[in-house]
């Protein structure tokens, strides 16, 4: 299947807020050595994909926005071993997917299980693989341990909420509306709070476990980061994993300290998928527990790529629940 000339693309001509995005015709890309091309059956909308268009994460436009998409192989470049013409491949590290084609580090892409929707597949990539590492790398959750998730209705957040639970953790979660209280408790949170109703979060938390929590993950950043800190018991950690509401801005690190030596981290998904055989392990686990359902992923809208903006609206205005998907 050759593909073809020219295709659609979003594409961020300088860096700025949503209104800059526009959907232009692009060369069709020709994968190098090392590379794979797909035909992108759907690409994922992320919040990594905000702080590059803003600037926050620093790419020379003009560019082609997404990262994350599943699709099908049309071509290899040299080098590429384990994939063929065909094949359903998914990855949350490639480049420009928010386009009919992508190219697609074959070193970066895992295989898609069988019957496996690729929109469900490209919809777990990302999302699915943080909240793995998340809750088994960066804090080892364990049964009877306490965790605080926020904006628990969102992507992430849901699957923070699941995979916790299935550790047998108890979660508090928070959301911003009623009917992302019935989100939260519908993929097993064990307590939800309205951020939106309580004037002093962390004092919310503290109300339903005193102690505090063992951890905090939190992709929201600036606006909960202090509530982050405040709920956390003695040696808790602040998994600040996101910026979802703005960037967090310079703090005293004596406030680690006074506390109760706490912990803070700020981690990203590269640093824990650099090593493939690392890669294609959280990848098994999370498509593997979506096929299966023991996973649930929730996609909560599908834009073709001329709703590029309103699907970016939608998400920086966090009006939405689960995850969001380009279909081309």
């Amino acid at each position: 299947m050759a593909p073809e000339s020219e295709m659609r693309a979003v594409l961020v001509p300088r860096t700025g807020d949503v209104d800059v995005l526009e959907v232009a015709a692009q060369p069709c890309p020709r994968p190098g050595a090392g590379e794979l091309l797909v035909r992108v059956a759907a690409s994922g909308i992320n919040f990594i994909d905000v702080y590059r268009r803003q600037g926050v994460y620093a790419v020379t436009p003009p560019f082609v926005l997404g990262s994350e998409c599943a699709g099908r192989v049309v071509a290899a470049g040299a080098g590429v071993e384990g994939f063929a013409e065909g094949d359903l491949v998914a990855t949350a590290e490639g480049s420009g997917t928010h386009a009919e084609y992508a190219l697609i580090p074959a070193a970066k892409a895992v295989p898609v299980p069988d019957g496996l929707d690729p929109e469900l597949a490209a919809a777990a990539m990302l999302q699915g693989i943080t909240a793995h590492y998340l809750v088994n790398s960066t804090f080892p959750v364990r049964s009877g341990q306490t965790v605080l998730v926020h904006a628990a209705a969102g992507g992430v957040g849901q699957l923070l909420v699941q995979l916790a639970r299935a550790k047998g953790a108890r979660v508090i979660a928070t959301v911003g509306s009623e009917r992302k209280v019935e989100v939260a408790r519908g993929v097993g949170a064990d307590e939800v709070i309205r951020y939106d109703e309580v004037d002093d979060l962390a004092a919310a938390v503290r109300a339903l476990e005193p102690d505090g929590v063992h951890v905090a993950f939190d992709g929201v950043g600036r606006a909960t980061f202090d509530a982050s800190l405040a709920s956390l018991r003695r040696r808790g950690m602040l998994a600040l994993f996101g910026g979802a509401s703005g960037q967090v801005p310079p703090f005293d690190v004596q406030r680690l300290n006074s506390g109760g030596s706490l912990f803070l981290t700020r981690p990203t998904l590269a640093h824990y998928v650099a090593d493939r055989d690392e890669l294609l392990e959280r990848a098994a686990d999370v498509l593997g527990a979506v096929a299966d359902g023991s996973l649930r992923v929730e996609v909560g809208g599908r834009y073709p790529l001329e709703q590029a903006q309103q699907a970016y609206r939608d998400l920086e205005g966090r009006a939405t629940t689960g995850k969001l998907l380009l279909v081309p």
